[in-house]
């Protein structure tokens, strides 16, 4: 059997070992256009950077390498330019001869990954214009950077790439402007959460522009101007576009194989194609959704690597099949962690699911063991029957465990409720007796019982300031003193029982502190005494992040501890 991968990264090289490890057979040829196979793109950006010092760390394994191991041919510099099913062939060409050839196989791995977009801008064809998706991109940049020494950069688009470029850069001791057309950075993330990393970058001297719609570019005096709408002209010495990626798949299209959303290749879960003895992995294919079962593309380096292993068993004669992603990610931004799995709340609200969320502060371990870091947390669950739809995490220590249990708990189909029952290893190094999971779990049961009711930042514009409700500030005076909400007043929880006589049981009461634990107790008091108590998800601390972030400022700290 001959089993030709086009393709050589993430989901070929993982499919290429894999069979070869289950049939020491098989030919396995894998043809890989750029000059590198097996690469770690998302080592990238930090290439560039310099925290990855050696250029062989980000290839994973080597033409050589594949051959001595696993007898694997690796054809790189080798581009496929042709698929024709029915006969079973490729065309190829050697893009440092010319040289093009037809190559037979049993069974196609197509593998071709995902381009970075770039749109039909005026001066977009600039030499100072980069995109970052290849080593040789990498290579390209980081050689200019060291010979060219700028000291300005333009990056624009806020996603993975983008972001933690812009971090590397700004780390070189560029000047770093960021521009990203939607309201916010990391769309897996929800608005609120993701002003966290807007404080962050800002904080770290980059120059944030969000709802910046790029327009062109033009070269003046040796720099790269890029004009947005509405905004001034933006000099700079180099400019990285990192506005997305499209899946690489015109070979299909121009064979005939079913394209389905976004252009991706539609897969079964076994990953074959429309076309018989043609798989398809990685960036370029349509998946199912596992919390919503609906079509998706999701260029992660984790699914991929699991569909080569699955494609791989498939040709080997195993049952084998691919159940879907979540889209679980985890970025570094500075200082902070920021992590997601499963769906967003907009990303709910738009796939029609009557959900739910709740915002905690927890720290990454013990507080009373040093070195406790905050982190904050939102889990997203459907109203009816509790299931979990997804969490986002951002924070210093812990986030990507916390969000790997999470992952896990919304795969196993666990209801939100159920997380407090979840048994997490404790030691006060690493987390608390109440692992920050447990807490989410017992957050969303007492919603369910209706021991408690809550109200979101987004509902403070809407608040009644004429009397008809209570807003309620539960924190110290110093605290309050420092930052509250107009027209909430300030009764300590600690001063509650005695103060009842100044609320009015008639009159609902909303009710803040700094990180929501006061703010529960203080409802619980509350409810008890007769009051109708709603209490606020996530806390001030919370609050002033969002809405500070929201009017452009840079001084707010992210989401901590309670005090």
């Amino acid at each position: 059997m001959k089993v030709v991968i086009v393709g050589g990264v993430a989901g070929g090289a993982s499919a290429a070992a894999r069979l070869r490890r289950l049939d020491e057979q098989a030919q396995i040829v894998i043809f890989e256009r750029t000059g590198f196979v097996s690469y770690a793109n998302c080592g990238l950006p930090y290439y560039i950077g310099g925290v990855i010092e050696e250029e062989g760390a980000l290839t994973l394994q080597s033409p050589k390498g594949f051959w001595d191991r696993f007898r694997i041919a690796v054809k790189t510099s080798h581009e496929v330019f042709a698929i024709h099913p029915d006969s079973h062939t490729v065309e190829v060409r050697n893009m440092l001869t010319g040289e093009e050839f037809v190559e037979t196989y049993d069974k196609l791995i197509l593998s071709p990954g995902a381009k970075p977009i770039r749109p039909a801008l005026p001066g977009i064809d600039s030499d100072k214009i980069f995109s970052l998706r290849t080593v040789e991109d990498t290579l390209r940049i980081h050689s200019y950077v060291r010979e060219r020494r700028p000291s300005s950069a333009v990056v624009i688009g806020g996603g993975f790439i983008g972001v933690e470029t812009a971090e590397n850069l700004c780390e070189l001791g560029l000047q770093v402007t960021l521009l990203q057309r939607p309201v916010q950075l990391m769309n897996n993330l929800d608005y609120d959460m993701a002003t966290l990393l807007h404080t962050e970058v800002r904080e770290h001297g980059i120059d944030l522009r969000l709802k910046a719609d790029v327009t062109g570019f033009e070269e003046v005096d040796g720099r790269v101007v890029t004009h947005v709408a509405g905004d001034d002209p933006i000099g700079a010495d180099m400019v990285l576009l990192a506005i997305g990626v499209a899946p690489e798949s015109h070979l299909a299209q121009e064979a005939g194989l079913e394209l389905g959303i976004k252009g991706a290749i539609v897969v079964n879960d076994r990953m074959e194609t429309s076309a018989a003895d043609v798989y398809a992995v990685g960036d370029a294919v349509q998946v199912t959704h596992q919390v919503t079962g609906e079509d998706a593309v999701i260029s992660l380096a984790g699914p991929a690597n699991k569909q080569g292993r699955v494609v791989a068993d498939v040709i080997a004669g195993m049952d084998s099949c691919y159940l879907g992603s979540l889209g679980s990610s985890v970025i570094k931004v500075f200082d902070l962690t920021a992590a997601s799995t499963g769906l967003s709340e907009k990303a709910a609200h738009a796939a029609g699911i009557d959900c739910d969320s709740v915002v905690l502060s927890p720290g990454s371990h013990a507080g009373y063991y040093p070195g406790a870091m905050p982190m904050t947390m939102k889990v997203i669950f459907e109203k009816q029957g509790l299931r979990l739809l997804g969490a986002q995490i951002v924070g210093i220590d812990g986030v990507d465990k916390c969000i790997d249990v999470l992952a896990t708990a919304i795969q196993a189909g666990m209801r939100g409720d159920r997380l407090k029952d979840l048994d997490l290893a404790y030691a006060p190094p690493y987390s608390s007796a109440k692992d920050p999971v447990n807490m989410a779990g017992f957050m969303i049961e007492n919603l369910n019982r209706g021991i408690l009711a809550q109200w979101h930042w987004e509902d403070e514009p809407n608040l009644p300031r004429d009397g008809s409700v209570q807003l309620l500030d539960v924190r110290t005076e110093g605290e309050y003193e420092r930052g509250h909400i107009d027209g909430f007043v300030n009764i300590p929880v600690d001063d509650l029982r005695n103060r009842l006589g100044e609320l009015d049981r008639a009159k609902p009461v909303y009710v803040i502190c700094q990180s929501g634990i006061r703010s529960y107790i203080a409802c619980r008091i509350l409810a008890q005494h007769g009051f109708e108590c709603f209490n606020f998800s996530g806390g001030y601390r919370f609050f002033a992040a969002v809405t500070e972030a929201r009017r452009g400022s840079a001084n707010v700290m992210p989401c901590g501890l309670e005090k």
